[in-house]
């Protein structure tokens, strides 16, 4: 029986990144990174909620839904079938990418059965938070871009999909329905406006003919181009704290953000998956409401959260909001770990802590009395809970852009390697700046 961690005598080497906190966490970078390894890149979930922020040569590039290998030349770009898709913004991004020189459409595949994202997805996620807002319950913290009510579609199966854009009297049919459905939700409950038929079903022609060339069978094309030897990586979005399933629910994202959901979400067997990288900052943070454990307050100047929200440059990349920031916490890294079956981990912005006198570190939780190792599923028990630290004394040297082990300080190193231990996994790589060449390799995911 072939191994779930090696592939077939000549197919390509697999891997799956994921970020195991509540994203942001600088999966983007290491994708872009590996990709020189890759033939392809697919993404397997969420929309464009989710950023990715590449920075080559000092230039940044931001992207949302394309995956961040179509910044490699010769790359094949995938959109798996677990990606819900806003076409309008899909190729506002493509005409973008192609305005700084990328050829991105002859490289560029969609899944034909991903949902679409239409207007009237983005005016309830809208609608929904302000009415949350108004009424006291507070706001989950979406982006307003229309994910969860395209996702909502999905699972009632009443979703318009990708392949209906290559049938316009279907697509007509299937809109007419479901846009009454929306409008009755918009007008009645949520006291918002009705939107028309016409414009919404304008649009999609018009943006079909765009994206026709584009659809494809994704499963097949990742399978085609692993059994020719080419290595394919998988990007998560979001990070496994945020996962719908196994986050800090009902403070999450739509979709599955965990490893497992790379095969469901690009249609490939769970065999095709041969190492699994968590990526990790060196300290944490989240955007949005929720419970975080270890949070630090970042606006007062001189105190360690504001140093590591200005010093980290801390925010969101699709939103532009501050995002809260703490101590590293490995109760929630231990789930992570769980969850994905990591092989590995790449812990992000260590340059960030450059300077601090004493680094600290959630070692565990207390809880009504109990000490608790790893992070409760339950979200009120998350709030409730005390973190546990060891403290670590800091150094003052400079890490940044450091690209080997035994140059990196003696304080920071002996930070990693407890950190290391007490995961339960290994720090494969450390990156020490935004730059994709800062970067310290340890084990590489597609020669391990």
């Amino acid at each position: 029986m072939q191994s779930a961690t090696a592939p077939a005598s000549g197919r390509g080497r697999n891997v799956v990144v994921v970020g195991t906190q509540w994203g942001d966490e600088g999966k983007g970078k290491v994708v872009d990174w590996l990709t020189d390894h890759a033939a392809g890149v697919a993404r397997f979930q969420g929309g464009h909620n989710a950023g990715h922020t590449l920075v080559i040569n000092g230039k940044k590039t931001a992207l949302q839904l394309i995956p961040s290998g179509i910044m490699r030349d010769g790359v094949q770009c995938f959109i798996g079938n677990g990606v819900v898709v806003d076409p309008a913004h899909l190729l506002g991004e493509i005409e973008r990418l192609e305005a700084a020189g990328l050829h991105v459409r002859s490289r560029l595949f969609i899944s034909e059965s991903c949902p679409l994202i239409l207007p009237f997805h983005v005016e309830v996620d809208r609608a929904r938070e302000a009415l949350r807002e108004s009424s006291g319950a507070g706001k989950i913290g979406t982006t307003g871009k229309g994910i969860g009510p395209a996702y909502e579609d999905k699972v009632a199966r009443r979703a318009l999909r990708v392949q209906d854009l290559k049938h316009p009297d279907r697509f007509a049919s299937k809109l007419k329905d479901l846009l009454e459905l929306h409008n009755f939700a918009l007008a009645g409950y949520l006291k918002a406006g009705a939107l028309e038929f016409q414009p919404i079903f304008d649009q999609a022609m018009k943006l079909a003919e765009q994206l026709r060339p584009m659809m494809a069978d994704v499963g097949v094309m990742i399978d085609k181009l692993s059994a020719q030897g080419g290595n394919v990586l998988f990007e998560g979005a979001q990070g496994t704290l945020l996962d719908i399933d196994h986050g800090t629910y009902p403070y999450v994202t739509s979709s599955n953000c965990v490893a497992g959901n790379a095969a469901a979400g690009s249609g490939v067997g769970p065999d095709k998956l041969h190492y699994i990288l968590g990526i990790t900052k060196a300290y944490t943070t989240r955007v949005g409401s929720g419970p975080f454990p270890t949070e630090l307050p970042i606006d007062e100047p001189g105190t360690i959260g504001h140093h590591l929200s200005t010093v980290g440059m801390e925010r969101g990349t699709v939103t532009g909001r501050a995002r809260r920031c703490g101590w590293l916490d490995v109760p929630a890294l231990k789930r992570a770990v769980l969850i994905n079956g990591l092989s590995g981990l790449c812990l992000t912005k260590l340059d960030v802590l450059d300077g601090l006198a004493e680094i600290q570190v959630a070692v565990a939780y207390e809880l009504d009395g109990r000490r608790i190792d790893i992070l409760p599923l339950d979200a009120d028990e998350i709030e409730a809970c005390k973190p546990v630290y060891e403290t670590f004394p800091g150094w003052s040297e400079s890490t940044a852009g450091i690209t080997r082990w035994d140059e990196l300080p003696l304080n920071a190193r002996r930070y990693l390697e407890r950190v290391q231990s007490l995961i339960g996994a290994p720090i494969d790589m450390v990156s020490t700046g935004p730059d994709r060449d800062h970067t310290i390799l340890l084990r590489h995911p597609y020669k391990a």
